[in-house]
Protein backbone atom coordinates (compact mmCIF):
# COMPACT_ATOMS: atom_id res chain seq x y z
CA UNK A 1 0.00 0.00 0.00
CA UNK A 2 1.58 3.44 -0.85
CA UNK A 3 1.77 5.99 1.90
CA UNK A 4 -0.29 8.93 1.65
CA UNK A 5 1.88 11.53 -0.01
CA UNK A 6 0.49 14.26 3.11
CA UNK A 7 2.05 12.01 5.58
CA UNK A 8 5.46 13.61 5.27
CA UNK A 9 4.40 17.07 3.73
CA UNK A 10 4.40 19.97 6.42
CA UNK A 11 1.03 21.84 6.94
CA UNK A 12 1.63 25.12 3.96
CA UNK A 13 -0.25 28.12 4.14
CA UNK A 14 -2.55 28.97 2.01
CA UNK A 15 -1.15 31.31 -1.37
CA UNK A 16 -3.08 34.34 -0.61
CA UNK A 17 -1.70 33.69 3.68
CA UNK A 18 2.01 33.11 2.24
CA UNK A 19 1.74 36.67 -0.44
CA UNK A 20 0.16 38.27 3.01
CA UNK A 21 3.06 37.15 5.19
CA UNK A 22 5.76 37.95 2.51
CA UNK A 23 4.69 41.46 2.01
CA UNK A 24 4.62 42.42 6.02
CA UNK A 25 8.28 41.74 6.02
CA UNK A 26 8.55 45.13 4.17
CA UNK A 27 10.54 46.79 1.94
CA UNK A 28 13.72 45.83 3.48
CA UNK A 29 12.98 41.70 2.55
CA UNK A 30 12.44 42.68 -1.17
CA UNK A 31 15.75 43.35 -3.73
CA UNK A 32 17.29 46.72 -4.86
CA UNK A 33 16.54 45.50 -8.55
CA UNK A 34 13.73 43.87 -9.83
CA UNK A 35 13.10 42.84 -13.05
CA UNK A 36 10.91 43.80 -15.37
CA UNK A 37 9.50 40.16 -15.39
CA UNK A 38 9.35 39.52 -12.17
CA UNK A 39 6.87 43.10 -11.73
CA UNK A 40 4.59 41.50 -14.36
CA UNK A 41 5.38 44.83 -16.95
CA UNK A 42 6.61 42.82 -19.47
CA UNK A 43 3.71 42.59 -22.08
CA UNK A 44 2.01 39.18 -21.41
CA UNK A 45 3.62 38.34 -17.84
CA UNK A 46 2.03 39.00 -14.20
CA UNK A 47 4.29 39.35 -11.24
CA UNK A 48 5.41 36.58 -9.61
CA UNK A 49 3.60 36.72 -6.61
CA UNK A 50 -0.12 36.64 -9.02
CA UNK A 51 1.39 33.75 -11.08
CA UNK A 52 -0.18 30.52 -10.70
CA UNK A 53 2.48 27.87 -10.81
CA UNK A 54 1.74 24.76 -13.08
CA UNK A 55 3.09 21.17 -12.62
CA UNK A 56 1.86 18.56 -15.71
CA UNK A 57 1.49 14.91 -15.64
CA UNK A 58 1.24 13.05 -18.02
CA UNK A 59 1.99 14.46 -21.77
CA UNK A 60 0.34 12.99 -24.99
CA UNK A 61 -1.04 14.91 -27.87
CA UNK A 62 -4.22 15.94 -26.05
CA UNK A 63 -2.51 17.11 -22.82
CA UNK A 64 -0.37 19.38 -25.54
CA UNK A 65 -3.13 20.86 -26.91
CA UNK A 66 -4.77 22.15 -23.41
CA UNK A 67 -1.23 23.17 -22.44
CA UNK A 68 -0.80 25.34 -25.24
CA UNK A 69 -3.92 27.20 -24.12
CA UNK A 70 -2.35 27.13 -20.59
CA UNK A 71 1.09 28.79 -21.40
CA UNK A 72 -0.65 31.85 -23.21
CA UNK A 73 -1.95 32.59 -20.25
CA UNK A 74 0.33 35.78 -18.50
CA UNK A 75 -0.44 34.57 -14.67
CA UNK A 76 0.59 30.64 -15.74
CA UNK A 77 3.68 29.30 -15.37
CA UNK A 78 4.54 25.95 -15.85
CA UNK A 79 7.55 24.60 -14.14
CA UNK A 80 7.61 20.90 -13.99
CA UNK A 81 6.10 17.61 -16.64
CA UNK A 82 5.66 14.33 -15.07
CA UNK A 83 5.65 11.77 -17.42
CA UNK A 84 6.49 7.62 -17.72
CA UNK A 85 8.06 7.85 -21.05
CA UNK A 86 11.42 9.66 -21.62
CA UNK A 87 10.39 10.92 -25.42
CA UNK A 88 7.25 12.76 -23.96
CA UNK A 89 8.92 14.22 -21.06
CA UNK A 90 11.85 15.96 -23.41
CA UNK A 91 8.94 16.86 -25.93
CA UNK A 92 6.85 18.21 -23.24
CA UNK A 93 9.68 20.31 -21.84
CA UNK A 94 10.89 21.88 -25.21
CA UNK A 95 7.73 22.69 -25.76
CA UNK A 96 7.55 24.63 -22.56
CA UNK A 97 10.85 25.95 -22.27
CA UNK A 98 10.74 27.77 -25.98
CA UNK A 99 7.61 29.55 -25.18
CA UNK A 100 9.20 30.91 -21.94
CA UNK A 101 12.87 31.12 -23.59
CA UNK A 102 14.14 29.90 -20.75
CA UNK A 103 15.41 26.18 -19.73
CA UNK A 104 14.05 25.53 -16.72
CA UNK A 105 10.92 23.61 -17.12
CA UNK A 106 11.94 20.59 -14.43
CA UNK A 107 11.19 16.77 -15.54
CA UNK A 108 10.42 13.51 -13.66
CA UNK A 109 9.37 10.42 -14.55
CA UNK A 110 7.92 9.84 -10.84
CA UNK A 111 4.87 12.17 -10.89
CA UNK A 112 4.67 11.68 -6.74
CA UNK A 113 7.70 13.68 -6.99
CA UNK A 114 6.65 16.20 -9.23
CA UNK A 115 3.65 16.53 -5.94
CA UNK A 116 5.83 16.68 -3.16
CA UNK A 117 6.95 20.06 -4.19
CA UNK A 118 5.78 22.38 -2.03
CA UNK A 119 6.45 25.60 -5.08
CA UNK A 120 3.57 24.34 -7.27
CA UNK A 121 -0.06 25.40 -6.67
CA UNK A 122 -2.13 23.59 -9.46
CA UNK A 123 -1.53 20.52 -11.71
CA UNK A 124 -2.89 19.20 -15.31
CA UNK A 125 -3.62 15.74 -15.37
CA UNK A 126 -3.41 14.27 -18.64
CA UNK A 127 -2.50 10.68 -18.12
CA UNK A 128 -4.45 7.65 -19.59
CA UNK A 129 -8.27 7.13 -17.90
CA UNK A 130 -6.81 4.83 -15.75
CA UNK A 131 -4.57 7.06 -13.91
CA UNK A 132 -6.73 10.30 -14.25
CA UNK A 133 -8.81 9.70 -10.82
CA UNK A 134 -5.64 8.73 -8.58
CA UNK A 135 -3.49 11.16 -9.87
CA UNK A 136 -6.20 13.68 -8.74
CA UNK A 137 -6.60 12.48 -5.47
CA UNK A 138 -3.06 12.00 -4.62
CA UNK A 139 -2.61 15.82 -5.90
CA UNK A 140 -5.28 17.16 -3.95
CA UNK A 141 -4.31 15.53 -0.74
CA UNK A 142 -0.92 17.01 -1.45
CA UNK A 143 -2.57 20.58 -1.31
CA UNK A 144 -3.12 21.06 -5.26
CA UNK A 145 -5.87 22.05 -7.58
CA UNK A 146 -6.72 19.94 -10.05
CA UNK A 147 -7.78 20.15 -13.96
CA UNK A 148 -8.18 16.57 -15.21
CA UNK A 149 -8.60 15.60 -18.40
CA UNK A 150 -11.75 13.87 -18.66
CA UNK A 151 -12.80 10.40 -18.07
CA UNK A 152 -12.26 11.69 -14.69
CA UNK A 153 -12.40 7.95 -13.59
CA UNK A 154 -12.84 4.61 -14.53
CA UNK A 155 -15.63 3.59 -12.14
CA UNK A 156 -18.79 4.86 -10.50
CA UNK A 157 -16.76 3.78 -7.61
CA UNK A 158 -13.84 5.99 -8.53
CA UNK A 159 -16.07 9.29 -9.26
CA UNK A 160 -17.73 8.58 -6.06
CA UNK A 161 -14.05 8.61 -4.09
CA UNK A 162 -12.80 11.57 -6.46
CA UNK A 163 -15.57 14.13 -5.97
CA UNK A 164 -15.37 13.25 -1.94
CA UNK A 165 -11.65 13.85 -2.01
CA UNK A 166 -11.90 17.28 -3.30
CA UNK A 167 -14.66 18.00 -1.32
CA UNK A 168 -12.88 16.85 2.14
CA UNK A 169 -9.69 18.68 1.12
CA UNK A 170 -11.11 21.83 -0.62
CA UNK A 171 -9.53 22.13 -3.46
CA UNK A 172 -10.78 23.32 -6.75
CA UNK A 173 -11.24 21.12 -9.09
CA UNK A 174 -12.11 21.25 -12.84
CA UNK A 175 -12.94 18.22 -15.01
CA UNK A 176 -12.06 18.87 -18.81
CA UNK A 177 -15.54 18.46 -20.38
CA UNK A 178 -14.43 21.86 -21.76
CA UNK A 179 -17.80 22.25 -23.95
CA UNK A 180 -19.06 23.80 -20.72
CA UNK A 181 -16.92 26.88 -21.40
CA UNK A 182 -17.76 26.79 -25.38
CA UNK A 183 -20.41 30.13 -26.73
CA UNK A 184 -22.47 28.02 -28.84
CA UNK A 185 -22.86 25.26 -26.30
CA UNK A 186 -23.78 27.44 -23.38
CA UNK A 187 -26.21 29.68 -25.66
CA UNK A 188 -28.04 26.11 -26.75
CA UNK A 189 -28.47 25.46 -23.38
CA UNK A 190 -29.74 28.70 -22.46
CA UNK A 191 -32.30 28.60 -24.81
CA UNK A 192 -33.57 25.29 -23.34
CA UNK A 193 -33.64 26.39 -19.57
CA UNK A 194 -36.00 29.57 -20.93
CA UNK A 195 -38.48 27.60 -21.83
CA UNK A 196 -38.46 28.90 -25.36
CA UNK A 197 -38.87 25.53 -26.52
CA UNK A 198 -41.63 24.26 -24.67
CA UNK A 199 -41.30 22.18 -21.99
CA UNK A 200 -38.20 19.74 -22.36
CA UNK A 201 -39.12 15.97 -23.62
CA UNK A 202 -36.06 14.95 -24.78
CA UNK A 203 -31.94 15.26 -24.91
CA UNK A 204 -29.77 13.97 -27.24
CA UNK A 205 -26.41 13.48 -26.56
CA UNK A 206 -24.31 11.94 -29.29
CA UNK A 207 -22.01 8.79 -28.33
CA UNK A 208 -19.42 6.29 -29.60
CA UNK A 209 -21.23 2.72 -29.95
CA UNK A 210 -19.89 1.19 -26.82
CA UNK A 211 -16.87 -1.54 -27.37
CA UNK A 212 -15.79 -4.08 -24.71
CA UNK A 213 -12.36 -5.45 -25.95
CA UNK A 214 -9.79 -6.85 -23.87
CA UNK A 215 -6.96 -8.59 -26.30
CA UNK A 216 -3.79 -9.14 -24.92
CA UNK A 217 -0.97 -7.73 -27.47
CA UNK A 218 1.75 -9.81 -27.67
CA UNK A 219 4.65 -9.50 -24.92
CA UNK A 220 7.80 -7.61 -26.20
CA UNK A 221 10.53 -6.90 -24.03
CA UNK A 222 9.92 -4.25 -21.29
CA UNK A 223 12.68 -1.11 -22.25
CA UNK A 224 14.10 0.66 -18.72
CA UNK A 225 12.38 2.52 -16.30
CA UNK A 226 14.13 5.50 -17.55
CA UNK A 227 12.99 5.21 -21.30
CA UNK A 228 9.83 3.81 -20.24
CA UNK A 229 8.26 2.76 -16.64
CA UNK A 230 5.97 0.19 -17.25
CA UNK A 231 5.10 -0.85 -14.33
CA UNK A 232 4.34 3.29 -13.49
CA UNK A 233 1.86 3.26 -16.78
CA UNK A 234 0.13 0.63 -15.78
CA UNK A 235 -0.72 2.05 -12.33
CA UNK A 236 -3.88 0.78 -10.90
CA UNK A 237 -4.79 -1.19 -13.92
CA UNK A 238 -3.99 -4.93 -13.91
CA UNK A 239 -1.00 -6.50 -14.97
CA UNK A 240 -0.09 -7.55 -18.74
CA UNK A 241 2.97 -7.26 -20.70
CA UNK A 242 4.55 -4.47 -22.38
CA UNK A 243 3.59 -3.48 -25.59
CA UNK A 244 5.04 -0.62 -27.23
CA UNK A 245 1.30 -0.47 -28.75
CA UNK A 246 -0.04 0.34 -25.43
CA UNK A 247 2.00 3.39 -24.31
CA UNK A 248 1.37 4.92 -27.97
CA UNK A 249 -2.01 5.19 -27.62
CA UNK A 250 -3.21 2.00 -28.21
CA UNK A 251 -5.22 1.50 -24.72
CA UNK A 252 -7.83 3.00 -25.96
CA UNK A 253 -10.50 0.72 -26.38
CA UNK A 254 -9.10 -1.90 -23.71
CA UNK A 255 -11.81 -2.48 -20.98
CA UNK A 256 -8.83 -2.51 -18.52
CA UNK A 257 -7.64 0.79 -19.39
CA UNK A 258 -10.68 2.79 -20.83
CA UNK A 259 -13.98 4.29 -19.07
CA UNK A 260 -17.51 3.28 -20.08
CA UNK A 261 -16.60 0.62 -22.69
CA UNK A 262 -15.70 3.81 -24.87
CA UNK A 263 -18.95 5.80 -24.09
CA UNK A 264 -17.17 8.33 -22.09
CA UNK A 265 -15.08 9.36 -24.63
CA UNK A 266 -18.24 11.61 -25.76
CA UNK A 267 -20.52 11.09 -23.27
CA UNK A 268 -18.43 12.49 -20.86
CA UNK A 269 -19.31 15.92 -23.00
CA UNK A 270 -22.49 15.19 -24.66
CA UNK A 271 -24.33 13.65 -21.75
CA UNK A 272 -22.91 16.71 -19.07
CA UNK A 273 -24.26 19.53 -21.43
CA UNK A 274 -27.48 17.07 -20.63
CA UNK A 275 -27.38 17.34 -17.84
CA UNK A 276 -27.03 21.39 -17.64
CA UNK A 277 -29.88 21.72 -20.09
CA UNK A 278 -31.76 19.90 -17.86
CA UNK A 279 -30.81 21.51 -14.51
CA UNK A 280 -29.85 17.90 -13.39
CA UNK A 281 -26.38 18.35 -12.08
CA UNK A 282 -27.21 17.37 -8.63
CA UNK A 283 -29.17 13.97 -9.98
CA UNK A 284 -29.16 11.60 -13.14
CA UNK A 285 -31.49 9.65 -14.40
CA UNK A 286 -33.04 7.06 -12.72
CA UNK A 287 -33.58 4.19 -15.89
CA UNK A 288 -31.39 3.39 -18.46
CA UNK A 289 -32.55 1.23 -21.28
CA UNK A 290 -30.16 0.17 -23.74
CA UNK A 291 -31.60 -0.73 -27.70
CA UNK A 292 -29.73 -0.99 -30.97
CA UNK A 293 -29.38 2.78 -31.61
CA UNK A 294 -28.57 4.19 -28.14
CA UNK A 295 -28.92 3.87 -24.59
CA UNK A 296 -32.79 5.34 -23.35
CA UNK A 297 -32.67 7.33 -19.81
CA UNK A 298 -34.95 8.73 -18.15
CA UNK A 299 -34.90 11.08 -15.66
CA UNK A 300 -37.38 11.22 -12.31
CA UNK A 301 -38.89 14.41 -13.88
CA UNK A 302 -40.05 12.21 -16.82
CA UNK A 303 -37.25 13.90 -19.51
CA UNK A 304 -35.67 11.53 -21.56
CA UNK A 305 -32.08 11.41 -22.65
CA UNK A 306 -30.76 9.36 -24.85
CA UNK A 307 -27.25 8.14 -26.07
CA UNK A 308 -27.24 7.97 -29.62
CA UNK A 309 -24.63 5.76 -31.11
CA UNK A 310 -23.62 8.11 -33.81
CA UNK A 311 -20.25 6.72 -34.21
CA UNK A 312 -17.81 3.88 -33.78
CA UNK A 313 -14.33 4.36 -32.26
CA UNK A 314 -13.00 4.62 -35.93
CA UNK A 315 -14.97 6.49 -37.60
CA UNK A 316 -17.67 5.12 -39.20
CA UNK A 317 -20.62 7.60 -38.97
CA UNK A 318 -24.35 6.37 -38.42
CA UNK A 319 -26.68 7.84 -40.97
CA UNK A 320 -28.74 9.99 -38.48
CA UNK A 321 -25.46 12.20 -37.82
CA UNK A 322 -26.06 15.80 -38.62
CA UNK A 323 -22.58 16.33 -40.03
CA UNK A 324 -22.72 20.31 -40.72
CA UNK A 325 -22.79 20.51 -36.78
CA UNK A 326 -19.47 18.89 -35.90
CA UNK A 327 -18.63 15.88 -33.57
CA UNK A 328 -20.14 16.18 -30.61
CA UNK A 329 -23.74 17.06 -31.54
CA UNK A 330 -26.59 17.54 -28.64
CA UNK A 331 -30.24 18.27 -29.01
CA UNK A 332 -32.49 19.46 -26.77
CA UNK A 333 -35.96 19.01 -27.58
CA UNK A 334 -39.06 20.79 -25.98
CA UNK A 335 -42.74 20.43 -26.40
CA UNK A 336 -42.71 23.08 -28.95
CA UNK A 337 -38.83 23.54 -30.33
CA UNK A 338 -35.77 22.10 -30.30
CA UNK A 339 -32.07 23.15 -30.59
CA UNK A 340 -29.13 20.91 -32.12
CA UNK A 341 -25.52 21.97 -31.99
CA UNK A 342 -21.79 20.59 -32.45
CA UNK A 343 -18.09 21.67 -32.46
CA UNK A 344 -18.43 23.62 -35.53
CA UNK A 345 -20.19 26.04 -33.56
CA UNK A 346 -23.33 26.54 -35.80
CA UNK A 347 -26.23 26.36 -34.28
CA UNK A 348 -29.80 24.38 -35.58
CA UNK A 349 -33.59 25.13 -34.92
CA UNK A 350 -37.01 23.96 -35.59
CA UNK A 351 -37.69 27.51 -36.04
CA UNK A 352 -35.55 30.43 -37.34
CA UNK A 353 -37.42 32.91 -35.10
CA UNK A 354 -35.57 31.76 -32.50
CA UNK A 355 -32.07 32.45 -33.23
CA UNK A 356 -33.22 36.20 -32.32
CA UNK A 357 -33.07 34.50 -28.79
CA UNK A 358 -29.86 33.78 -28.91
CA UNK A 359 -26.49 35.93 -28.41
CA UNK A 360 -24.20 36.28 -31.96
CA UNK A 361 -22.70 32.62 -32.69
CA UNK A 362 -19.01 32.50 -34.48
CA UNK A 363 -17.23 29.76 -34.49
CA UNK A 364 -15.01 29.15 -31.64
CA UNK A 365 -11.50 29.22 -33.24
CA UNK A 366 -9.10 25.65 -32.62
CA UNK A 367 -7.59 25.78 -29.12
CA UNK A 368 -10.15 28.60 -27.66
CA UNK A 369 -12.76 26.26 -26.20
CA UNK A 370 -9.33 24.90 -23.66
CA UNK A 371 -8.24 28.47 -23.44
CA UNK A 372 -11.37 29.96 -22.04
CA UNK A 373 -11.92 26.56 -19.84
CA UNK A 374 -8.38 26.82 -18.66
CA UNK A 375 -9.73 30.43 -17.65
CA UNK A 376 -12.63 29.24 -15.59
CA UNK A 377 -10.42 27.10 -13.36
CA UNK A 378 -7.12 29.80 -12.75
CA UNK A 379 -9.79 32.27 -11.86
CA UNK A 380 -11.50 29.50 -9.72
CA UNK A 381 -7.87 28.83 -8.25
CA UNK A 382 -7.57 32.87 -6.70
CA UNK A 383 -11.03 32.92 -6.00
CA UNK A 384 -11.50 29.90 -4.39
CA UNK A 385 -14.87 29.68 -5.99
CA UNK A 386 -16.02 26.34 -7.95
CA UNK A 387 -15.44 25.79 -11.66
CA UNK A 388 -17.96 25.42 -13.97
CA UNK A 389 -17.27 21.33 -14.59
CA UNK A 390 -16.44 20.64 -10.59
CA UNK A 391 -15.93 17.85 -8.78
CA UNK A 392 -19.80 17.32 -8.19
CA UNK A 393 -20.85 18.04 -11.84
CA UNK A 394 -18.52 16.02 -12.82
CA UNK A 395 -19.70 12.87 -10.04
CA UNK A 396 -23.10 13.18 -11.41
CA UNK A 397 -22.52 13.26 -15.43
CA UNK A 398 -20.00 10.48 -15.26
CA UNK A 399 -21.83 8.60 -13.22
CA UNK A 400 -24.94 8.87 -15.90
CA UNK A 401 -22.58 7.93 -18.16
CA UNK A 402 -21.13 4.74 -16.36
CA UNK A 403 -24.77 3.58 -15.20
CA UNK A 404 -26.00 3.46 -19.18
CA UNK A 405 -22.32 1.39 -20.22
CA UNK A 406 -23.08 -1.04 -17.05
CA UNK A 407 -27.07 -1.42 -18.45
CA UNK A 408 -25.56 -1.78 -22.38
CA UNK A 409 -23.20 -4.41 -21.05
CA UNK A 410 -25.66 -6.65 -19.25
CA UNK A 411 -27.86 -6.31 -22.16
CA UNK A 412 -30.89 -5.09 -19.99
CA UNK A 413 -33.10 -2.48 -18.82
CA UNK A 414 -31.77 -1.06 -14.86
CA UNK A 415 -33.81 0.54 -12.60
CA UNK A 416 -31.15 3.30 -10.78
CA UNK A 417 -31.21 5.31 -7.24
CA UNK A 418 -29.31 8.82 -7.49
CA UNK A 419 -29.61 9.71 -4.08
CA UNK A 420 -27.93 6.46 -3.00
CA UNK A 421 -25.56 6.43 -6.51
CA UNK A 422 -26.97 2.44 -6.78
CA UNK A 423 -29.10 -0.19 -8.66
CA UNK A 424 -31.52 -1.26 -7.41
CA UNK A 425 -34.86 -3.90 -7.90
CA UNK A 426 -38.57 -3.92 -6.63
CA UNK A 427 -37.13 -5.96 -4.18
CA UNK A 428 -33.75 -4.26 -2.80
CA UNK A 429 -31.04 -3.59 -4.65
CA UNK A 430 -29.33 -4.98 -8.29
CA UNK A 431 -26.43 -7.38 -7.07
CA UNK A 432 -24.98 -7.44 -10.60
CA UNK A 433 -25.26 -4.34 -11.62
CA UNK A 434 -23.84 -2.94 -8.07
CA UNK A 435 -20.65 -4.90 -8.76
CA UNK A 436 -19.38 -3.09 -12.15
CA UNK A 437 -19.70 0.02 -9.98
CA UNK A 438 -15.90 -0.98 -9.35
CA UNK A 439 -13.01 -2.66 -10.64
CA UNK A 440 -10.25 -4.29 -8.98
CA UNK A 441 -7.18 -2.32 -8.59
CA UNK A 442 -3.39 -3.53 -7.91
CA UNK A 443 -3.07 -3.62 -4.37
CA UNK A 444 -0.01 -1.63 -5.17
CA UNK A 445 -2.01 1.36 -5.97
CA UNK A 446 -5.69 0.76 -4.47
Amino acid sequence: MQPNLTDSLPSLPSRRTFLGQSLALGAAALPTIVSARTLGLEVGTAAASERITLGVIGIGGRCRYVLGSMLTLPDVQCVAIADVQASRRDAGKKMVDEKYGTSDCTLYRDFRELLARDDIDAVLIATGDRWHAPVSMMAAEAGKDVYSEKPCGLTIDVCQRLADTIHKTGRVFQAGTQRRSVPNFAAAVELARSGKLGTLERLNASVYRPTLGNDWLPAQPTPSRDDCDWNLWLGPAPWRPYNEKYVSGGWRGIYDFDSGCRLLDWGAHTADLCQWANGADDTTPISYNPTDAGIECRYANGVVLFLDFLATPFGDRAPNWNTKLGTCPVKFVGKTGWVETGDSGGIDLSDEALRVSLPPQEKVPRGSDAALHARNFFDSVKSRQPTICNAEVMRKSHIACHAAAIAWMLGRTLSFDPAREVFTTPDGLDAEANRLRSRPERDCWA
